[in-house]
């Protein structure tokens, strides 16, 4: 049975619009076993019946609430508080009759009514383990639950004996509470859940983890009971090392790193703590000096991609490897990619997109996964971060789960079902277009659960900022309520200045939200006055000639990979074209151009064609490519741990050019980010001529293709075809390049790109006039005279120290700038 009605309000029901039905009724089985038959209704001995009629229309927050329902048929229910809350923990269908005939059947979604009648009660109220003096309380939200118990483990008993089975006692707010004893800290615990599960039809008793956990047993297969005040989880460094100060947010220069490739590969590394959080506490090897050196020259921020609890990595100790030696084959060999392949679900690499808990830090990152420890060891690799004078970005994921339903890895569906994720409108089906099960965080306590584990993260973590995975699939309010959540947060009470957290995220526009369907999101454009930041891929596409996700263009070049070097015939064709190369040259010039002055909506630009547009006038594929109304709204990159990295996509779009060519087209690349007035985000080996062996999707390929050489030995490039799995179709194009040994960097080339990467940083630190911080001063200072095709001229007025960058994407010497290089003059 679809479910196609929805619960909105108290008292206040939808359904499709259009029909037979003139007759509406509201079925309630409190176990379940209603089904439609033909004409008629088959419904249980218990089930109870009541009269639904039809309304104008439902108050007018309804169709605020919920745009994807307007002009639906509005029914009100006229039942009490208690008889509502009583038919909620069972099946309900809304059926239609006509004539006494059955005409529609609808199953009912819940989340609206959900919210108003426990929402704003239970505002006040801690969830998972919150403790009074030195005794615990566990409150876990569960408003459709008709029972629920706690099941406990001593500290110092197998998890194989029989747990002590503690009831939890309703709340008015929908919550479950047990309070517990001093005896209870460092538990072992599952809530056990007796719930109607509208997917499998009847009555299930669910034995899940905490969905607030703030710690996990190893494997995460239970929650544990600790205080994250507890002393013994405080490491003396962490207490000790405040945050580095980075004054303005157009100041931060951002660095993406995965915790496991930063060591993994690292000999330099005791071998029992690579690819783990306390590599970043060993204050002599390779990668913490790469790191220093970094910081040295200007870099502010290390991003780890994702920290929390992820569903898809095993326990340290049950983690496969790959027997053979993967050097042996060659580099344009499937061997290496087939043997990863037989593993890669079993190994120890994985992004880590896919959270199972979303505010404990990862077991496998640590040396002691029990309860606890894995606070510990993640507030020490934070602690050693600071100590390097860098603050903390955390990559964090709450626009979906690693799944839903009954589900071994579903925690949150198996608590409320139907009501945390987000739904299609007239089925009921979870929606994926996140690629995994998506999160509603549009519902209040789905929103509210996203809000306090970011306010956990940085109140006892003390990290410096999160960035967002697919934040256009939360609302623009979503974030202003983390926003003012975090902005709460002080010194004195918390260790964190919650005000100077930086926040960003990827503010696509796609999916079932797109163009603001269902919420006005948290997009590109909509977060104007905000201070919240968007990835920038239209200085992406401009550098390096489309979009990487859209493989028409993967051959073709950009500003930065070669389209002003190509002979006409080469680029478009034929010489005939000679006018559409020069026209896509301009376009994405205008692009790059548009990305130096902060993305801003209102910059005036004088565009290849000659004609003066505003930022929003220039088209992006069908949209503005001007979206922002200050530069701390944009983060310019023109690689990150997505598609091919920088180096790769410049093998493939331009595959004759020699290595010392490469070096400088990484630069000049590089220096669209570093010289533009925005934030900088660079992905981690970058500046080192970084390959994946031109594997386009990486999440699920090994530490064997996303090495990471801090030595400067090799960059990746040759070490075997990709993984089918994402590049099958791709071989063809690829084999012949990884087979080219002039293809691959020498150890002088990847110094060479990373002393000139450095370079870069240096020159952003001390030039202030490339960090004005404000619209206001970029629209007075920022100009861009005349220059050739393939040039940038950018030139910032001051009173005191004006200044000149050119950007010359030839390779002949312009406007006093050398070939495939940058110049910047005061």
């Amino acid at each position: 049975m679809l479910m196609a009605a929805h619960w909105v309000r108290e008292g206040w029901l939808l359904v499709p619009a259009g029909g037979e039905a003139t007759e509406w009724r509201l079925h309630a089985a409190p176990a379940g076993g209603i089904s439609p038959d033909g004409g008629r209704l088959v419904t249980p001995p218990d089930a109870t019946t009541h009269g639904l009629f039809p309304a104008e229309a439902p108050p007018p927050a309804v169709a605020s609430d919920f745009p994807a329902l307007v002009g639906w048929r509005a029914l009100r229910l006229p039942l009490t508080r208690a008889e509502a809350e009583r038919v909620l923990t069972g099946q309900l269908v809304v059926a239609g009759y006509h004539g006494g005939r059955l005409t529609a059947a609808h199953g009912v979604q819940l989340p609206g009514v959900l919210d108003d009648l426990y929402a704003a009660k239970a505002r006040a109220r801690e969830f998972g383990v919150s403790w009074q003096a030195a005794r615990p309380s566990l409150a876990l939200w569960a408003p459709t639950a008709r029972r629920v118990a706690l099941r406990l483990w001593p500290t110092d008993g197998p998890l194989t004996a029989e747990p002590q089975v503690v009831a939890a006692a309703r709340q008015p707010d929908g919550s479950w509470v047990a309070d517990g004893e001093a005896s209870w800290r460092d538990a072992r615990y599952l809530w056990e859940v007796e719930v109607y599960v509208p997917a499998t039809g009847r009555v299930e008793t669910n034995v899940v983890t905490d969905p607030y956990s703030a710690a996990l047993t190893r494997g995460s297969t239970h929650s544990v009971i600790i205080d994250l005040t507890d002393p013994r989880w405080a490491p003396p460094a962490w207490l000790r090392t405040p945050s580095p100060r980075v004054e303005r947010q157009v100041d931060q220069a951002i660095y993406e790193l995965h915790v496991r490739d930063f060591s993994v590969s690292d000999q330099t590394v005791p071998e029992p703590l690579r690819g783990t959080f306390r590599a970043f506490t060993l204050p002599d090897t390779a990668g913490v000096r790469a790191l220093a050196e970094l910081k040295a020259a200007g870099l502010t921020t290390i991003h780890l991609l994702p920290t929390f609890n992820i569903a898809t990595l095993p326990d340290r100790s049950q983690q496969a490897v790959v027997d053979e030696n993967l050097d042996a084959y060659p580099p344009d060999s499937a061997s290496q990619q087939g043997l990863i392949g037989e593993i890669a679900d079993r190994d120890g690499f994985n992004w880590g997109y896919d959270p199972l808990h979303w505010s404990v830090p990862e077991g496998s990152y640590c040396t002691d996964p029990e309860g606890g420890a894995r606070t510990r060891e993640f507030r020490e690799a934070i602690a050693a971060l600071h100590g390097l004078g860098l603050q903390v970005v955390l990559d964090v994921v709450y626009n979906h789960t690693a799944a839903h339903g009954q589900h071994p890895d579903s925690v949150w569906d198996r608590v409320v079902p139907g009501y945390y994720h987000r739904q299609c409108g007239r089925t009921g089906e979870v929606l994926d277009s996140t690629c995994c099960s998506n999160i509603a965080t549009e519902h209040a306590m789905a929103g509210r659960a996203m809000v306090d584990s970011l306010v956990r993260w940085a109140r006892h973590y003390h990290v410096d900022g999160f960035r967002f995975d697919l934040m256009g699939h939360h609302s623009r309010q979503n974030l202003l309520d983390v926003r003012a959540a975090l902005d709460g947060l002080t010194l004195t009470d918390d260790g964190v200045d919650g005000r100077r957290l930086f926040l960003y995220g990827e503010g696509w526009n796609f999916g079932e939200v797109k163009d603001d369907a269902l919420f006005v999101q948290a997009r590109q454009g909509n977060l104007g006055g905000t201070g919240i930041g968007t990835f920038n891929d239209r200085l992406r596409d401009g550098v390096l000639g489309g979009s990487p996700v859209d493989q028409s263009t993967l051959t073709e070049p950009g500003f930065g990979t070669g389209l002003a070097c190509l002979p006409v015939e080469e680029a478009t064709g034929g010489p005939s074209r000679n006018q559409a190369q020069a026209s896509r040259l301009g376009y994405l010039t205008d692009l790059v151009k548009l990305s130096l002055a902060g993305n801003l909506r209102d910059f005036r630009l004088l565009c290849h064609d000659g004609v003066v547009r505003r930022g929003d006038e220039i088209d992006y594929h069908g949209v503005a490519a001007g979206y922002a109304d200050s530069p701390t709204e944009v983060i310019s990159y023109v690689d990150a741990h997505d598609n091919e990295t920088l180096y790769d996509i410049g093998v493939i779009k331009r595959p004759r050019a020699g290595l010392e060519e490469r070096v400088r087209r990484n630069t000049l690349m590089l220096a669209t980010v570093a010289l533009a007035q925005t934030p900088l985000f660079w992905h981690a080996g970058t500046e080192r001529l970084r390959s994946k062996s031109l594997d386009r999707d990486s999440y699920n390929s090994g530490d064997w293709f996303n090495l990471l050489d801090w030595t400067g030995q090799e960059n990746g490039f040759g070490r075997g075809l990709p993984p089918a799995w994402a590049n099958l179709e791709r071989w063809p194009l690829l084999g012949p390049l990884l087979a080219d040994p002039a293809l691959r960097p020498t150890p002088a080339h990847i110094a060479e790109a990373r002393r000139q990467a450095l370079r870069l940083l240096r020159l952003r630190r001390d030039t202030p006039q490339l960090r004005l911080g404000s619209a206001e001063l970029i629209k007075e200072r920022v100009h861009f005279p005349a220059a050739p095709p393939g040039v940038i001229v950018m030139e910032i007025a001051d009173p005191r120290r004006p200044l000149r960058v050119v950007l010359n994407a030839t390779q002949e010497e312009q406007a006093g700038c050398a070939a495939l290089s940058y110049l910047v003059e005061q």
